[in-house]
């Protein structure tokens, strides 16, 4: 049997372990991982393999930048932060037709950018979002829909776990990729905004227009939410004068959060020891699957299915930016079925060099493949972030949610055909940095 059609065997395997016995997906790579490295190669070799993964993925100093930035997100969300944010926006677009929908999405935004999180986005919005618009008589396809897709940007809007996995799986600046989310996070922002106004031209009764708002009543609003403002600047602006390390500026951020939220006296010890016990949680999460994904990839390589692949589509008959569409609509058809951290932790060892190889920047790559696998948060089978939505919304069917959804998703299309015609609105930023 040929290394090629052991690799495919072990994929299939894979791929059944997760769906068929639903084992946890960092588990499920680490099993077939060790399994098909030890047939290929040797079992005392299998077992040295997994301890050194293990000892370097759990004793790498980059790695804590993950717990840091979730802990900062978590202190975000149980001081109550998100409702001042949300307030923020209505005041400014509420008056405006679809303008709770619009403002949601800019909630989504500022949230995703102190937290990081689809489900943590997507749980926090429809908790204050979703009765805000069905008190002023939403469509729940509208409302939910916007809620879905605006919580997908806290994997594009820095600081995300996501480009911090990216960054530490390619050898590629982490300070660099956040910039890079930045902007393509605004895009991303402002596209679903008019995707929401669009569908209020179209059905001008799904979203009515809410109260009118005084210049005063605003300026109030924006400042209610200034301390967050200004944490979120303290990590762009410290990463970027090289002030912090990505590391440096997660614990800057979770000691800023805590003392914003102590002063005000909005985090109970009760939300303390909730936002730690959560950290905890999504962080062994994390992790696990991070390893899982090294001794899967070590057990790839020994397939040379990687390089393989690599070759084969570098050397098709056809542009380079159609083999880039092509390995797009992979990660949309593999975003639908399997969570985005773990397909990008399985296929980025396969793809990224073939968008070296093809002269695409990496940085580029990243971030926008990120945007795309974002797709499948909120696309079926799997749609994380959608169930997230629709098991909170008690009062809107799923299927409702996911036909909502359906309206926001040409913004995702719009966004990446934008982003391989005009790569600098993801390069500018990090082009600042030197």
């Amino acid at each position: 049997m040929s290394l090629t059609v052991i690799g495919i065997i072990g994929i299939v395997l894979l791929l059944a372990i997760l769906f068929i016995l639903g084992i946890p997906v960092g588990f499920a790579m680490g099993i077939v991982g060790f399994g098909g490295f030890c047939y290929v190669v040797s079992v005392p070799a299998g077992l040295n393999m997994v301890s050194s993964v293990l000892w370097e993925t759990y004793s790498k100093y980059g790695l804590t930048v993950i717990p840091l930035f979730i802990f900062m997100g978590q202190v975000a969300f149980y001081s109550g932060v998100n409702e001042k944010l949300y307030n923020a926006a209505y005041k400014w677009v509420g008056h405006i037709r679809g303008g709770i929908a619009m403002a949601t999405i800019m909630a989504c935004s500022a949230f995703a950018a102190i937290c990081g999180s689809n489900a943590a986005t997507a749980a926090t919005m429809t908790t204050v979002a979703l009765p805000q618009m069905n008190k002023f008589k939403y469509n729940p396809k509208l409302s939910t829909g916007a809620i879905a897709c605006g919580s997908t940007l806290g994997v594009v809007i820095p600081p995300s776990v996501v480009l911090i996995i990216i960054g530490l799986s390619t050898g590629q600046s982490i300070a660099r990729l956040f910039y890079g989310g930045v902007g393509v996070g605004i895009l991303l922002a402002a596209l679903l905004i008019l995707s929401a106004y669009v569908v209020c031209c179209i059905h001008p009764d799904w979203g009515p227009v809410g109260p009118e708002t005084g210049f005063v009543e605003k300026i109030k609003a924006v400042s209610g939410a200034a301390e967050m403002i200004i944490l979120f600047l303290l990590v762009m602006l410290g990463l970027y004068f090289g002030i912090f390390t990505p590391t440096e500026a997660g614990a800057a951020g979770s000691f800023f959060a805590v003392l914003i939220s102590v002063i005000q006296r909005r985090l109970s010890w009760k939300g303390f020891i909730g936002s730690i016990t959560d950290t905890l949680r999504i962080s062994c999460m994390v992790i696990t699957i991070v390893a899982g994904a090294m001794i899967f990839g070590r057990f790839l390589a020994v397939t040379r299915i990687p390089f393989d692949i690599a070759a084969w589509v570098v050397n098709l008959p056809v542009s380079g930016t159609v083999i880039m569409a092509i390995i797009f609509f992979i990660y949309v058809i593999g975003g639908a079925v399997m969570d985005a951290l773990a397909l990008l932790l399985i296929t980025i060892p396969i793809f990224f060099p073939v968008a070296s190889q093809l002269g695409y920047d990496p940085i580029w790559f990243g971030v926008t493949i990120t945007v795309v696998t974002t797709l499948g948060a909120v696309t079926p089978p799997v749609g994380a972030t959608t169930y997230v939505v629709g098991g909170m919304a008690k009062d809107v069917p799923l299927e409702d949610v996911f036909r909502g959804v359906v309206y926001f998703l040409p913004a995702y299309l719009i966004c990446v055909f934008l982003l391989m015609l005009f790569p600098g609105i993801a390069l500018f930023l990090p082009g600042l940095l030197g």
